[in-house]
C-alpha cells in the first residue's frame, strides 16, 4: 500500500528526468543542477 503523504513538492517536480521526478516528494528541498543551486550553497 503507498504511503499517504500531504507533503509539497519540492523544485525537482519541474525536471524532465524521470530520477528526478521520482524524487520530486521527498522530505528534502533538492534543487536540481543550476544556478540557483550555486547561489544557494554560496549564502
Amino acid at each position: 500500500m503507498p504511503m499517504k503523504t500531504d507533503r509539497k513538492a519540492n523544485r525537482l517536480i519541474h525536471e524532465k528526468s524521470p530520477y528526478l521526478l521520482q524524487h520530486a516528494n521527498n522530505p528534502v528541498d533538492w534543487f536540481p543542477w543550476s544556478d540557483e543551486a550555486f547561489e544557494k550553497a554560496k549564502a
